[in-house]
């Protein structure tokens, strides 16, 4: 009996394991606080099941007629998304942490901020995706303005 247990257990792990999955986004936006800018940006990330794990890379333009600065934010982010598309669409919470850098003209802030947001990834064909995502990042440090607001849509590449 302990021989057929000692079988029956890693071979019932190894069939409800569920393969990991991975996707890439390239996107365009705008960041909208303190004014609308253009935004663009990638993403990579993997999760298993309801939790992924992405990097987030983004630049904003600067306007300096409106005095709202450049943005670079570069953050890694926890998702929680529903395991499988639902009628195409796979709706997610993310939030996350990394650094930034704001620059108007010459001036310049570095530091650490967090982010909140979430979203959907919509099935299109094959692995193809469209990516729509809201987020909220807050600032730290003495950056000019202290939470950005940014929308994107992006390409998104499911492997």
């Amino acid at each position: 009996m302990r021989v057929i247990r000692a079988l029956f257990v890693p071979a019932a792990l190894v069939v409800s394991v569920t393969a990991a999955s991975a996707d890439i986004t390239g996107f365009i936006g705008s960041t909208t606080s303190p004014t609308n800018r253009p935004a663009r940006g990638f993403a990579v990330g993997a999760g298993i099941l309801v939790v992924g794990f992405e990097f987030e890379y983004s630049d904003t333009a600067e306007d300096a007629d409106a005095g709202a600065p450049a943005l670079r934010t570069g953050m890694g982010n926890v998702l929680l998304q529903t395991p499988v598309p639902i009628a195409g669409i796979q709706p997610y919470f993310t939030t996350g942490g990394g650094g930034y850098r704001e620059r108007l003209g010459s001036d310049a802030t570095t530091h650490v901020g967090l982010n909140t947001g979430g979203g959907a990834k919509i099935s299109l064909v094959g692995p193809l995706r469209v990516r729509l995502d809201y987020r909220v990042f807050r600032l730290n440090g003495s950056p000019r303005v202290n939470v950005v607001h940014r929308l994107y849509a992006g390409a998104n590449l499911a492997f």
